[in-house]
């Protein structure tokens, strides 16, 4: 039994005195610890050593209270794992010297066997949950189809992935088996994760609002949905969709146990476009963690009192940026585990 289970509790709706903290890409960038292992081991050798990954999955946790652990990783050991070949590249980010522009491209992509192509990831976990000994859950994740396409077509980052979007609506069938390969690739992944012992599963879905509302549903949300399908039979799954708050409506029919959102939608619409009744993540702006700690301690406060305590998990609405103080960071976790309902005379 883990000893913490406050965040499994808001996952599954329970009354709490207090919402869980977690902040999306904690283990990392930030910590001076981290720093130390970035300087001495390339990115994905850092992914693919679990001695390393879990390493920084536990990080942060010896630091902090926070109520869950996320493990180390990135989206990107998907198409690694499906033959294609990404690279981190310095100053520059995920780098493709090839991108995905054609049926045949497309074709060739194979739906791997995870256990081959994706164990260290699966050791990683094994490591993690020996040094966490079910103090706190751990999260696993994965990217949606639609944003690991976009890296995929692109071949690299992008402010606006016209090219990721131009190849969809002019090669649709190619792109909807793109999608396909990588979503089925995706929940044998996760599943897989959950055998190993992971408590609950997010995918994130980075680029999902760069497409208009019916464009998503098309070439975004229906994927995700699959996966959501195939794993809330196993465990509690969340999606996060920066700047989707527009398909929160439907992803509220959905068998999700919560939903991500960024800081650009208020707390009380996003509640309206839920039912009330979903547990919600998020939402505070990374960029807020340069304020003073007195202002975030004051802000997260705030943002608790407007989501309500329950069926809420304090999130950030999108990972912490690497330049963030340790200290506010820590401040913005403080400000949750201190939290006070407001008494009412």
């Amino acid at each position: 039994m883990i000893k913490n289970d406050l965040y499994l509790k808001a996952l599954r709706g329970e009354t709490v005195e207090r919402p869980p903290v977690w902040m999306m890409r904690q283990a990392g960038r930030y910590l001076p610890e981290f720093i130390a292992l970035r300087d001495q081991y390339d990115f994905f050798t850092r992914c693919q050593t679990p001695e390393l990954a879990s390493e920084i999955t536990v990080q942060p946790i010896r630091r902090f209270p926070l109520d869950a652990a996320i493990l180390f990783s990135d989206i990107l050991v998907v198409p690694q794992a499906m033959g294609i070949d990404f690279k981190m590249k310095e100053s520059v980010g995920p780098w493709l010297d090839t991108p995905i522009r054609t049926m045949e491209q497309v074709q060739n992509v194979v739906v791997p066997d995870v256990n081959d192509t994706l164990g260290y990831v699966f050791d990683a976990i094994e490591l993690t949950l020996q040094k966490l000994d079910n103090e706190i859950p751990l999260i696993g994740f994965a990217g949606s189809p639609w944003t690991i396409l976009c890296y995929c077509v692109e071949g690299k980052g992008s402010k606006a992935f016209d090219i990721a979007k131009s190849f969809c609506f002019q090669q649709p069938e190619a792109a909807h088996l793109l999608l396909q390969k990588i979503t089925d690739t995706t929940i044998a992944y996760l599943k897989r994760k959950v055998e190993k012992g992971v408590s609950a599963v997010q995918v994130f879905d980075s680029w999902g609002g760069m497409l208009s509302p019916t464009d998503y549903q098309e070439f975004s949300w229906k994927y995700i949905n699959q996966i959501v399908e195939a794993l809330s039979p196993l465990t509690h799954v969340v999606v996060f969709g920066k700047g989707c708050w527009f398909a929160l409506e439907d992803m509220v029919q959905s068998p999700v146990s919560a939903l991500g959102v960024d800081w650009t939608i208020k707390p009380e619409f996003a509640r309206t476009l839920t039912n009330h009744t979903m547990t919600l993540q998020g939402n505070f702006d990374p960029a807020r963690l340069h304020s003073t700690p007195e202002t975030i301690k004051k802000m997260v406060t705030e943002m608790i009192n407007r989501f309500g305590k329950d069926r809420y998990i304090a999130n950030l609405g999108h990972g912490i940026l690497p330049n963030i103080p340790v200290e506010n960071a820590e401040a913005f976790i403080r400000a949750v585990v201190d939290w006070k309902p407001t008494v009412q005379f």
